[in-house]
């Protein structure tokens, strides 16, 4: 087994594809590079190439390998626990990012970064989580809260519930949120039926409901711009 002549080889090829991300930024990498790149941090002594390949192939592309959950990760051969934290810190890095650019200012006002936000966080998730965001009268975000988790098409969300968190954090108004793990953000009747539901009785305690936005793998939908609330 010739080890370290393999090393060697890996080592110059690590080399180069470093120089070219330092010298051009991001762009100058192809998705499986920045993989295979990756996986060198918890994989130092082998070719990572065909394994970032492999990865990227199964899980449709880099939004929904960062995203997959670890144990799904953790079943690809040649993934172990130092490759399956390496993935999950990137995604980790990216939602803080992306969280950082809402916090503090008024969330309406950003609301393409907003949309970034939930899109990073929830667009790939393989279950259905309904989370509210709690807003104050300046419409700045005091809680991103997960209300439900559900099946892979179905979480369970109560208007009593909603409405009685809004009072307890003295929410002046809230925007629902919910993945389509199908990928079609497009909202159901039930979505729909639901969401009038809250805002009706949102309404009569001072709680407004600005939007609800369903996120997916092929975008996003708001019921707002939609007209259907």
């Amino acid at each position: 087994m010739n080890e370290g002549g393999s090393d060697h080889g890996g080592t110059g090829h690590r080399a180069r594809l470093r120089k070219r991300l330092l010298q051009g930024g991001g762009e100058a990498l192809l998705d499986h590079e920045i993989v295979e790149y990756l996986l060198t941090t918890a994989i130092p002594r082998r070719d990572t190439k065909p394994l970032a390949k492999r990865l990227l192939k199964e899980f449709g592309g880099m939004g929904g390998l960062f995203a997959a959950d670890a144990e799904a990760l953790a079943r690809i051969d040649g993934v172990g626990e130092g490759a399956v934290a390496a993935i999950k810190i990137v995604q980790a890095t990216a939602v803080r990012l992306l969280r950082a650019e809402i916090v503090d200012r008024p969330v309406l006002g950003s609301w393409q970064a907003l949309l970034d936000y939930l899109r990073a966080d929830m667009a790939h998730a393989m279950i259905e989580r309904v989370r509210v965001l709690h807003l104050n009268s300046r419409n700045l975000l005091i809680r991103d809260e997960l209300m439900s988790e559900g099946s892979i098409n179905e979480a369970a969300v109560h208007v009593r519930e909603v409405i009685r968190r809004a009072i307890d954090l003295g929410s002046a108004a809230i925007i629902l949120v919910h993945n389509h793990p199908s990928g079609d953000p497009s909202p159901s009747r039930q979505d729909i039926a639901l969401t009038r539901e809250i805002v009706e009785a949102g309404r009569g305690l001072g709680i407004a409901v600005h939007d609800h936005v369903i996120v997916g793998t092929q975008g996003h939908a708001s019921l707002r711009a939609l007209g259907l609330m």
